[in-house]
């Protein structure tokens, strides 16, 4: 180690001014970025923490103040309590009804918008036709639509389909490719790949919709996984849609109960250790499905970003 070290003393002592001035200014950089992640870090983990704390408080300690970040006494009950109160507040909502709609929708809807967004995008990498071009940029522009304009007349047109109150609003627009952001991904995977092993299959017999699914989707996995697990998260915590479409309340998914404890007891403080144990819940098979999934998303959303 010691002599290591004074080689190490001896190359910085050689260095000229200049290269002094340049390590330094590197070392300042480094830990510029450092300090930004950390900060970013903080910004990230410090709600998180506060959710999990809260969710294990008792009702007595939700708004001591200074606050506490360590709950004394830990109640872990909150997480099973959370679900026999929900019961009192909304009869006919138990935790396995309340999980069972949350699966069905985002379940449903994740399928249908992998399945159409592979299809469509199939169809725009290696189908020619006219006007192929200017319908795909056209597509990737209503991207920039804010989804609030299309609210009001998404509503009218369920609600003269005599739809209203049903699943129907939350899953059937899946299967009509409504994400271009995944139309686009898997795009550029399709393009990547070697039109010589289509050919092959053709001439081995095999027809268009064996080449999609035996040989095209397999090939595109890491982007098909990536946008699952970004379907996934984003049915799993849609609020907006159920809370516009649907009315009776054995039909709500997680993400709409947790209000309940938020509203429905009005003459009452809200029960926040019972919503973040809710919440906590509501966000562990996200966290779940993407450390597994995490080596296939990265490298679909990386490698999707740059080819083409």
């Amino acid at each position: 180690m010691s002599t290591d070290a004074q080689v190490l003393n001896r190359d910085a002592a050689v260095l000229d001014p200049l290269e002094q001035r340049r390590h330094r200014m590197h070392v300042l950089f480094r830990a510029a970025i450092y300090v930004l992640l950390l900060i970013g870090a903080a910004m990230i983990l410090v709600p998180v923490l506060w959710m999990l704390s809260t969710s294990l408080k008792t009702e007595s300690q939700l708004f001591v103040y200074p606050p506490k970040w360590v709950p004394d006494p830990i109640k872990v009950d909150n997480y099973v309590d959370a679900w026999t109160a929900l019961g009192s507040i909304a009869p006919g909502l138990t935790f396995w009804r309340i999980i069972g709609n949350t699966l069905f929708i985002t379940v449903l809807a994740m399928f249908a918008e992998m399945f159409s967004a592979a299809v469509v995008a199939y169809g725009f990498a290696r189908f020619y036709f006219k006007g192929r071009d200017v319908i795909f940029f056209v597509m990737l522009a209503t991207m920039m639509i804010p989804p609030t304009l299309t609210r009001v007349p998404a509503f009218l047109i369920w609600r003269e389909l005599g739809l209203l109150n049903t699943y129907d609003p939350l899953i059937v627009p899946a299967w009509t490719a409504w994400g271009p952001t995944y139309i686009f991904l898997l795009r550029q995977f399709f393009m990547t790949i070697p039109r010589d092993m289509e050919d092959a299959a053709t001439v081995d017999g095999a027809n268009p919709i064996q080449i999609f699914f035996y040989i095209m989707l397999p090939l595109v996995k890491p982007a098909f996984l990536a946008i699952g697990v970004l379907s996934f998260q984003g049915n799993w915590n849609n609020f907006e849609s159920p809370l516009i479409y649907l009315n009776t309340t054995q039909m709500f998914p997680l993400v709409l109960a947790i209000r309940f404890f938020q509203e429905s007891l009005s003459k009452e403080a809200p029960k926040w250790h019972y919503m973040m144990a809710m919440a906590t819940m509501m966000a562990a098979p996200i966290l779940v499905l993407f450390f597994v999934a995490q080596r296939y998303f990265i490298e679909g959303l990386t490698v999707g970003a740059v080819k083409g």
